[in-house]
């Protein structure tokens, strides 16, 4: 029987994370928890912790990579968890909440802020532990406060300055906490001109990334002074394959999943890009992508 088995929350064995990851890659979790509500995962974290199992929380995998080991303990995966709420020029949106969502409820409201976010396919979690961003705006613009649960289940809000917010970095990887949600404080505006910008935004990212592909978003956070893509360009590397992953020919930032890729595929094919970028160029790439999980 599992430790889990009185909490009468949904909560799988041994599964393959490669059925939830935006690459189709990654190992068994040894449990995978569906909680419904924030008072679910603040006994799932309490109960992980009681049995010393170590707790990954992961939101719509969307900018991460998972090893082919899988994840040892519990995972626990937030995506139903998705409400989002009015307060004033203020919304609240719940961790598992995809930010997409989180942006095209600011423009049914008549708020302006997120429009940057538009096509951003990650979870208000997972922006807030990457502070994501695209096309000039960042998720720390907007975000008032954090709650959050700490590694004993218990309640937490942070707010301002204390998230610790910088380039594609929060406070959350500092610490082991899970975000529960997120308060963006966002302005009026003219709900016209923020379909625009939402619509301008989506079309530029179609026509420049490998949509139609399985990837884990942007690889590399950009080393100041360059951009990760033509560097990568001009290193020859652009359409590079490595088993079932390449470098995309659309957008020489992202990998993709182009034959039955392994997450192995893709770590070798990152690994061999910043190895070739050291050498050629004398510039360290710092991956961007979150990398969890076992070695197989």
């Amino acid at each position: 029987m599992s430790i889990f088995s009185d909490l009468n929350i949904p909560i799988l064995e041994n599964t393959l994370m490669s059925h939830y990851t935006f690459t189709l890659t990654g190992g068994p979790a040894d449990y995978l928890a569906f909680p419904k509500n924030e008072a679910e995962v603040a006994q799932l974290i309490k109960r992980a912790h009681a049995h010393q199992l170590p707790v990954t929380v992961i939101g719509n995998a969307s900018n991460m990579i998972i090893r082919d080991g899988g994840i040892s303990g519990l995972v626990i995966l937030l995506t139903r968890i998705d409400a989002v709420e009015r307060q004033g020029n203020q919304l609240v949106a719940s961790a598992g909440m995809p930010l997409m969502a989180v942006s095209e409820a600011a423009y049914r409201y008549g708020l302006s802020g997120l429009e940057f976010a538009a096509g951003i396919p990650g979870s208000v979690g997972g922006a807030v532990f990457m502070n994501a961003g695209a096309y000039g705006g960042e998720v720390s613009d907007a975000i008032t406060e954090i709650t959050v649960l700490d590694e004993l289940g218990e309640l937490h809000q942070i707010k301002g300055d204390d998230i610790h917010f910088a380039y594609r970095h929060s406070i959350v990887q500092e610490a082991p906490l899970t975000v529960l949600s997120a308060t963006f404080q966002l302005k009026p505006g003219d709900a016209e001109l923020i379909r625009q910008r939402m619509d301008a935004y989506n079309q530029a990212r179609a026509a420049k990334q490998p949509l139609d592909l399985p990837s884990c978003g942007s690889v590399f956070k950009r080393p100041e002074g360059y951009y990760t893509g033509p560097l990568i360009q001009q290193a020859g590397l652009q359409g590079k394959i490595v088993g079932g992953a390449q470098v995309s020919k659309k957008h020489a930032g992202f990998i993709v999943n182009i034959n039955h890729a392994t997450a192995t595929d893709y770590l070798d094919l990152i690994h061999l890009i910043q190895h070739t970028i050291k050498e050629k160029f004398g510039v360290d790439l710092e991956t961007e992508v979150r990398i969890i999980g076992r070695e197989k």
